[in-house]
């Protein structure tokens, strides 16, 4: 049994990820993985996840540029969410052309974006 056989997916088949920058620490994103873009995400030391909406693999960076390369892996202790770190190329992780998807912080009962847009996700994705 290798050692990706004792994560503990899903009725769906998925796992969630937390993604983090290796050198700051910051959490950068959540996704999915199915078992096969954990595989490639391990061979590959790239990240891999598995788009929900979109039904399939999702390279990250296939279209931004903006790719992960992963430096370490973790799960937790029932093994069934998986810690990537990563070296985040191009700075940008969130599709919102931002730094990390976690910007929206709550105050007083609103949702306060704190954190500004890097690049228009129009000129990343077209």
């Amino acid at each position: 049994m290798s050692a990706l056989d004792k994560i503990q997916f899903n009725d769906k088949g998925l796992v969630p990820v937390v993604t983090q920058d290796f050198s700051s620490n910051e959490i950068l994103m959540m996704a999915w993985m199915n078992k096969e873009a954990l595989t490639l995400s391990v061979k590959t030391k790239k990240a891999v996840y598995f788009s929900r909406s979109r039904e399939k693999l999702w390279f990250k960076g296939e279209e931004s540029g903006n790719t992960q390369q992963i430096i370490e892996i973790f799960t937790d202790c029932d093994k069934d969410v998986i810690l990537l770190k990563v070296n985040q190329k191009g700075g940008i992780a969130c599709h919102t052309g931002r730094a990390n998807c976690f910007f929206n912080k709550l105050e007083n009962d609103k949702w306060i974006s704190i954190s500004e847009v890097i690049k228009d996700p129009k000129e990343i994705y077209g």
